[in-house]
């Protein structure tokens, strides 16, 4: 099997990857009662050796494929990037540009077969966007072959950080160059989604004392955590709906399944054009182990991944276009199931004329823990241009009056012209599926490029 890193950034990606490794362990303790180091495990865990070097077929010392970067003075004993991008990327990743190569080329070399690498970080901060955008650079330059996928935290619109949408533009024009596959995440979406399940009934969404009452293995004490039970942390609850993402899209990648779905193929299915590679996530059902919520029918279950209200960016997919869609199934779902879904969703969504059963289907047989079915869509749609446009909305007004540059200019090797780079990709990113948009509302099918053959 292949093998992928998480490259962690900032406090929202260590806070997310945090969730997804304890997890992702205890999924795998609950599949694999033996404790068997096999390939499911070795997608994103490296096993102890033995005492004199060799190989152990049991679990022990288990440790996560991951690159945790962080500059705030808890983590390391330098000062945080104060949400300035330019600190960042420019002064922090230039300092320390020799070290992050150093630890990501060390991880790389513990892979037998590298196959993609998945970073979590937000946009509206410094080290997020900054220091994030310049591993990415890092790696496409380095390891060009190698996927990139990168779970972004868009800021809200009502975020406290005055600079959040300069470091917002910065990170997107980035991204949108360096990325193969961007699965942007809204904290709205996320903190309504928990109020949403609490108000139903649900005392702590998504919170792992549900998950290890189902858990149970016979794995060594050491190698699961031991806080458990705890006091949660603040926005454990969001970071959990983020982490169980993240399993489910790797899910065919970790175990068997009747139509398993490569890492490869998100991107080749989804993406019909390099730039546009953003793709909204839902997924269904959340309250995973809940004794006051009823189970959801395996129907209503992609209806609701269809719904405004489980989408984990704030956006209505279903009132614009699909360029294309992905079905990723776990547990208990049969063929007949899909294609019934399928057919039915298709009558009520609107795709682009030239991918009208634009759909890419997995289905995984290992279900999450304590449910006996799931599922997680992703949509290449044209609603993601609606926060593109109030991104550049909230630019501008800033920009324009040149409100909190002196920030940035003030930072050595930073190019004001990066402000205007940037936003004109941006404001042509919107444009092209703007574009997408109107062409579908009139049915016009692109004028698309055509191979020429010479004589």
């Amino acid at each position: 099997m292949t093998q992928s890193i998480v490259i962690q950034v900032g406090q929202c990606g260590n806070q997310i990857g945090n969730r997804f490794w304890d997890l992702a362990l205890r999924e795998h303790s609950a599949a694999n009662e033996k404790a068997i180091y096999d390939s499911a495990l070795s997608t994103f865990f490296i096993n102890g050796a033995a005492n004199d070097g060799g190989y152990l077929p049991t679990v022990s010392g288990l440790k996560a494929r991951a690159v945790l970067v962080d500059m705030e003075e808890g983590v390391v004993d330098v000062s945080g990037s104060g949400n300035n991008w330019a600190v960042g990327n420019c002064y922090y990743g230039h300092q320390y540009h020799e070290e992050l190569v150093d630890v990501i080329r060390k991880a790389t070399e513990l892979c037998d077969c590298l196959q993609c690498f998945f970073l979590i970080y937000s946009l509206g901060g410094g080290t997020g966007s900054g220091l994030g955008t310049h591993l990415l650079n890092i790696l496409a330059e380095d390891y060009p072959n190698i996927y990139r996928i990168v779970t972004a935290v868009f800021p809200s619109m009502d975020d406290d950080v005055i600079t959040s949408p300069y470091n917002t533009v910065l990170g997107l024009g980035q991204l949108t160059e360096s990325a193969d596959c961007v699965l942007p995440i809204d904290n709205s979406a996320l903190a309504n989604i928990v109020n949403r399940l609490k108000e139903a009934g649900v005392k702590q969404a998504c919170r792992l004392h549900t998950i290890t009452e189902k858990a149970k293995s016979h794995w060594p004490a050491t190698t699961l955590s031991r806080t458990t039970i705890t006091k949660s942390k603040p926005f454990d609850d969001m970071n959990n709906i983020v982490a169980t993402m993240l399993l489910n899209l790797t899910s065919s990648s970790r175990f068997e399944g009747t139509m398993n779905v490569d890492i490869s193929e998100i991107s080749m299915n989804l993406v019909p054009f390099p730039r546009l590679h953003y793709l909204i996530t839902a997924q269904t059902p959340l309250a995973n182990a809940d004794r006051t919520i009823a189970p959801r029918k395996i129907d209503q279950m992609f209806s609701d991944a269809f719904t405004r209200d489980l989408q984990l960016f704030s956006a209505d997919p279903c009132r614009n276009t699909y360029l294309a869609a992905a079905l990723l199934m776990r547990g208990s779902v049969t063929a007949s199931d899909t294609r019934r879904n399928i057919e039915r969703l298709q009558q009520r969504l609107r795709f682009v004329p030239w991918n009208r059963e634009g759909w890419k289907v997995g289905h995984c047989l290992v279900p999450p823990i304590g449910l006996p079915y799931s599922l997680l869509a992703l949509s290449n749609n044209t609603a993601i241009r609606e926060r593109f446009s109030d991104i550049l909305e909230r630019f501008s007004k800033l920009y324009k009056r040149k409100a909190h540059l002196h920030h940035y200019t003030n930072v050595d090797s930073f190019d004001p012209d990066l402000f205007k780079v940037n936003s004109d990709s941006l404001e042509d990113l919107y444009q092209q599926y703007d574009h997408l948009e109107k062409q579908s509302e009139l049915g016009i099918m692109p004028r698309l490029p055509r191979l020429q053959i010479s004589d």
